[in-house]
């Protein structure tokens, strides 16, 4: 008796534990959903729940064609799908920009628990930049003003999606010899938002960067370590770094030939190790950029504001050049990138969801028309063929057409456009 009196109590027990968990993870989960509602940027990046892709949406030759309300929900519905929800944007002197706020506002409405948030890009250049005068690279552009007010609106429309406001895009590379200005513009307009911020002007947990090639946040050349540069890093929220070894194929190919070491693999194995060796060269330039904060005594975020590769080109990284892009290449890169930033609490704003063909518009082969995971035939590439074989594309579209593979998810007939690395 006295055993099944002891056996009852033992199940008693184990119930009212189990019934405990049950109720603590309804309230974690409840909790967590809450949290959801007022995500900050400090919740969002480094989180690999929250992936982040730069994102334009351009799908003519002309850059004055905007894209419509329709095409860019198409897009933000097929990016989500991916796992993305935090876009980049570059400027807001066009519309797009805060046509996509409002078609991620309208599909907040409209999809319960429906997640998109945006890093807010203001385009800042100098004095007679695009021009055919002479840029002055040491005063900048009066039109910077009404790009931070803008920007500034739009920040306070949609405080729920608009999560970082990033001033400039490599707008401090002295190779941008179109536009470039000197660190202290852009530090000039950042303390402005962090004043802003203290002032209620702007909310609290809005973080504000610039996002700007390695070389220009100290992990290059002596000629960018000045003071202005040293301050703009005390005052930024975290820093945003662009890193393309696809570019230093041809600029800097010191990690592309294939190793003498390595002649002895086949041709695909001399091809994934150029591609890891690549995958290293970016961790190198993002650590500069660190060991360069970290001299300074200073300690704050890192994350990618840029990095990608280009599927095909005709000219520098292309058959008659480094010969880097092709799918195949992209792809690794992709997954490499992803692996290693997820791994380490690293946003990663990959360039780019979708093909735009405006960037090198008289060269339609052009590597800049073609660092998109989708091409304009809405086909995705070789990256991603893993995530239509998943379905998870089911039921969206781009321009009216469902998302299939390229080269028909034929991998031999794609590997045939493959070559192996070369420096010229």
């Amino acid at each position: 008796m006295k055993y099944y009196i002891r056996t009852i109590i033992c199940l008693i027990i184990i119930i009212s534990i189990h019934s405990c968990k049950n109720n603590t993870t309804t309230e974690s989960k409840n909790y967590t959903l809450k949290e959801k509602s007022n995500m900050s940027a400090e919740d969002i990046l480094g989180n690999s729940n929250y992936l982040a892709m730069s994102y334009g949406g351009y799908r003519h030759a002309d850059h004055d064609i905007e894209p419509t309300q329709d095409e860019l929900k198409e897009d933000i519905k097929l990016l989500s799908a991916m796992g993305i929800k935090i876009l980049r944007t570059y400027k807001v002197h066009k519309p797009q920009a805060s046509n996509l706020l409002k078609a991620i506002s309208e599909l907040k409405k409209e999809i319960p628990n429906f997640e998109m948030y945006v890093m807010l890009g203001a385009w800042i250049d100098c004095l007679h930049a695009w021009t055919d005068q002479e840029p002055n690279h040491n005063v900048e552009s009066e039109r910077n003003a009404i790009e931070i007010a803008t920007t500034v609106k739009l920040a306070n429309q949609y405080p729920d999606i608009v999560k970082v406001i990033a001033v400039g895009n490599e707008a401090m590379v002295k190779w941008a010899t179109s536009y470039y200005v000197q660190p202290g513009i852009i530090l000039k307009w950042v303390d402005y938002l962090q004043k802003m911020k203290k002032a209620d002007m702007l909310p609290k947990d809005l973080w504000i960067t610039s996002s700007d090639n390695f070389a220009s946040w100290g992990g290059g050349h002596d000629e960018y370590h000045v003071e202005d540069l040293n301050k703009l890093i005390a005052a930024v929220d975290y820093l945003s770094v662009h890193t393309y070894p696809m570019h230093d194929t041809h600029y800097n190919p010191v990690f592309w030939s294939i190793r003498e070491d390595e002649q002895v693999l086949t041709e695909i194995e001399k091809i994934d190790a150029a591609m890891i060796r690549a995958k290293e060269y970016a961790i190198s330039q993002y650590n500069s950029v660190k060991e360069y904060m970290q001299s300074l005594e200073i300690d704050k975020p890192i994350h990618i504001g840029e990095t990608g590769w280009a599927s095909s080109s005709n000219k520098f990284y292309g058959p008659d050049g480094s010969r880097a892009t092709d799918e195949y290449k992209e792809g690794v890169y992709y997954k490499h990138m992803r692996e290693w930033t997820n791994t380490e609490n690293i946003s990663c704003f990959y360039f780019e969801g979708f093909d735009e063909q405006w960037k090198d518009s008289e060269n339609p082969q052009g590597s800049e028309n073609h660092f998109g995971l989708i091409n304009l035939k809405s086909q995705a590439k070789f990256a991603i063929w893993d995530l239509v074989d998943q379905g998870i594309f089911e039921g969206l579209t781009r321009d009216g057409k469902p998302i299939s593979k390229t080269y028909d998810g034929d991998k031999e007939m794609l590997m045939k456009k493959v070559q192996t690395p070369i420096i010229k």
